[in-house]
Order: structure tokens, then sequence, then C-alpha cells
């Protein structure tokens, strides 16, 4: 690994931005901010010349203007590039350091920001079911429920996708291909039953129905309140407010982040299953253009 900070800005924001493992809604996200680096510092720059007190001068001069989602979305940014070249021994420090997170409105559930979404399913702390399993609730943007009731089964994976019925009506939860990778994977030989599976056999007092068991292993499907424990438990790192995000929020930060990038309602409710677009109409309302530099 070359230790070095003097790796000029253009050349690593392109492999920041060639890396296999971000989504390519991640990576358009990624991409604005980018490229308003490059255009304010130039490509030749090294990135040990991008201090903090430059690049919060040219941050709040481009970004001032937008809404508060917008403006965190940019500083998430920033941070998960700092951090990846960090992790390839090109030490810049901390060019966010300046660059204060702003509050966002009340009233509605909290949003995980993408920097911390991208830390916690980029974890080798987390168990391959949960990293598995929370990255396909964030891609889908689907519910919790729809996620947790597929079976082995039901998965369409070389079209990244898989099949739900709700009220008679058969719906299909998407993803994108590095999950189905993680899936195939995690389901191994199994061709039937529950997809995501209980940690243990259960007690004969409690034995579920026969759709909710694995016929392979014995396990049983794993349920809402133990997958929401597990995911409150494990974002109270990422979480400032220190409680822990909920499955529901994972969810809602799928489409605020989408929105943010542009999708409209009508496409928000064709990839989350939503049955009334009106509800998704938060996730999409106008918001404030940035300043000519942006």
């Amino acid at each position: 690994m070359i230790i070095s900070a003097g790796v000029p800005l253009g050349a690593a924001a392109e492999q920041f931005l060639a890396r296999r493992d971000l989504d390519v809604d991640t990576i358009r996200s990624y991409a604005q901010t980018m490229r308003w680096l490059r255009r304010e510092f130039g490509d030749d720059t090294p990135l040990c010349r991008m201090t903090a007190e430059h690049v919060a001068a040219v941050f709040t001069a481009a970004w001032d203007g937008v809404a508060a989602r917008t403006w965190n979305r940019h500083r998430s940014a920033l941070r998960s590039f700092t951090t990846w070249a960090a992790g390839r021994g090109w030490d810049m420090g901390d060019p966010a350091a300046r660059i204060e997170r702003r509050p966002e409105p009340s009233g509605r559930a909290r949003v995980i920001d993408r920097h911390g979404i991208a830390a916690l399913l980029g974890s080798p702390d987390v168990p391959p079911r949960e990293r598995t399993l929370w990255r396909l609730l964030y891609e889908s943007a689907a519910g919790a429920d729809w996620v947790l009731s597929l079976n082995v089964e039901d998965l369409d994976l070389a079209d990244h996708r898989g099949r739900v019925v709700k009220d008679g009506t058969v719906r299909w939860v998407r993803w994108q291909a590095v999950t189905s990778r993680w899936l195939r994977d995690l389901t191994g030989d199994r061709t039937r039953g529950p997809l995501f599976l209980a940690d243990r056999r259960p007690a004969p007092a409690r034995m579920p129905a026969p759709c909710d068991l694995c016929p392979a292993t014995g396990r049983g499907r794993l349920s809402y309140e133990r997958a929401e424990y597990l995911f409150k438990r494990a974002t109270r790192r990422i979480d400032p407010a220190g409680r822990g995000y909920t499955l529901h929020q994972l969810r809602h930060s799928r489409l605020t982040h989408l929105g943010e990038d542009g999708w409209t309602a009508p496409m928000l409710m064709g990839l989350s299953g939503h049955d009334n677009i009106r509800s998704l109409a938060v996730y999409v309302k106008s918001r404030s253009a940035p300043s000519r530099r942006a």
C-alpha cells in the first residue's frame, strides 16, 4: 500500500467511484459531490492540500442555500471519501471537520445518513444474516414484514427480486446484484423454507407453523421483533442520539435518499410497493436549488 497524501484528487475520485461495493444509486449521489470537489479544487490538487478550512469555505459557498438533508448528504459523501482514502493509506486528515451536520425537520422519522449506512453494511463485525437482511431492506425500500416473509423458493436471483403475496396479490421485492450474491451465500444448499432463519431451533412448546419452519435445519423464521432488536442494537454507534434506529427508519432513509437523487413518486412507488402515491409526496417535494456553483 502506498502511504501518501500527495495523490491527486482527480485520480482518487475516479477510483473512489469505481468501487464495486457501491450500488448505482450511491455512485450517482457520490458523483455529484465528487464533481463539485474536482471543479473547486482541480484534478491535480494533492489530497493533503485540501484543508478543513478551505473545504468548509467552498462547501458553504456552494451549498449554503440547500435543504438540510441535501447539505447533510454532500457532507456524508465527503466523509465517506475521506474514510475510503484513509483506508488506502492516503491520510488526508478530516476535510469535513468544520462542516457541521444540520438539523433536519422534526415530525418525521429520522433519516440514517448514507455514510452511516455504508459503514454499517461494510462492517466486518456484522453477521452475514444481518448484513444481507439490512442491505436487502435498504435497497428494496420494502416493508420489513414483506422481506421477513420471503421464502427461499420465492427468490428470483437472476432478476434480483423476490415474490411476496399480499392480500391475494403478487408483489415483487427488488434489490441489486451484490445482494443476490449475498443471498446465494446465505441460503447455501437450502431450496425451501424461510429465507431469514432464527438463531436456533424452537422449543417444542413454541413450535411455529410448518410454513415458518425450515425443513433442512429445523429452525424457524426470524421474527420482526428479533430483527428490530438486533438492528437497533447495532445502529446505536452510528446514531447521534445513541438510541439506535428502527427497521422502518431504514426504509424511510432509502426513500429519502432516492428522493434527493431525483426519483419521482411513481418511481418510488414502483420500488417500495406503497399502495398510495400520496404517501410518497413528502420524499419528492420541491427543494431549494443550490447556487450556480453547486
